[in-house]
């Protein structure tokens, strides 16, 4: 999967569309066997199936922005690729944000931060901690380095289904501490982090997560299992 998603990124240019990485994404799950995760997916019953392979969430985009021929990436823009896929009847989860051509100094700080701020989280992924500690640990990191942390977005177990029990949020919350990780759990792990105010809002197409203030946000995640001194990333090349 981590190949699949560094072939992508690695389209990401000026000038392409957010199409053209949906179909590449689409083509490479299919060519390894797997299947498309998101893609017709429906959070719940009444909800619209989702229409693309990948999200592709661009500058104040946080989350969940579907593939676009219409979105074409230009100079400075930072996007950031969100991949499910199923494969041997098992669900992973991955995304990264990139930068298209040179960025902003603050875009360049809040891609490093938001990453940090993942591998600090499956530092305490561990049997034993509870989920409280991985939040903290992403919330202290962004914090520090005076960004925002969304709320209204979280991580969250993965396995037979896309999306499944523990909730992991990236900030802390008393009802985290009675969380207790178990070796061998598979969470997926997901700084979603704001240069502004953490506050988002939906766009008009329903489905694209935004900063309520416009600022630039960055994602990354990992799916991990729990082990015994870190998480151990299931997604990574």
């Amino acid at each position: 999967m981590a190949q699949i998603l560094k072939q992508v990124s690695q389209q990401v240019r000026p000038g392409v569309s957010t199409k053209e990485l949906d179909d590449l994404a689409e083509k490479l799950i299919l060519e390894s066997g797997g299947q498309v995760a998101f893609k017709g997916y429906k959070p719940d019953l009444n909800g619209r199936p989702f229409p693309t392979t990948i999200c592709t969430s661009v500058n104040n985009e946080v989350v969940h922005a579907p593939a676009s021929a219409s979105r074409i990436l230009k100079i400075g823009d930072i996007i950031g690729l969100d991949l499910g896929m199923k494969y041997n009847g098992y669900y992973t989860d991955h995304a990264i944000t990139v930068g298209v051509g040179k960025i902003s100094k603050i875009a360049e700080k809040l891609i490093k931060v938001t990453r940090q701020a993942l591998d600090l989280g499956i530092q305490q992924a561990k049997a034993g901690n509870t989920v409280y500690d991985i939040s903290a640990a992403v919330q202290q990191h962004v914090e520090d380095n005076g960004f925002s942390v969304v709320r209204a977005l979280v991580g969250h177990g993965v396995g037979k289904k896309v999306h499944e029990d523990p909730v992991v949020p990236n900030f802390t919350h008393y009802s985290s501490k009675k969380i207790y990780l178990q070796y061998g759990m598979v969470i997926a792990i997901e700084p979603m982090i704001n240069v502004g105010d953490y506050e988002v809002d939906i766009a008009a197409d329903g489905f694209t997560y935004v900063t309520s203030d416009n600022s630039l946000s960055a994602h990354f995640e990992h799916t991990i299992t729990i082990g015994k001194t870190k998480g151990k990333v299931l997604t990574e090349a």
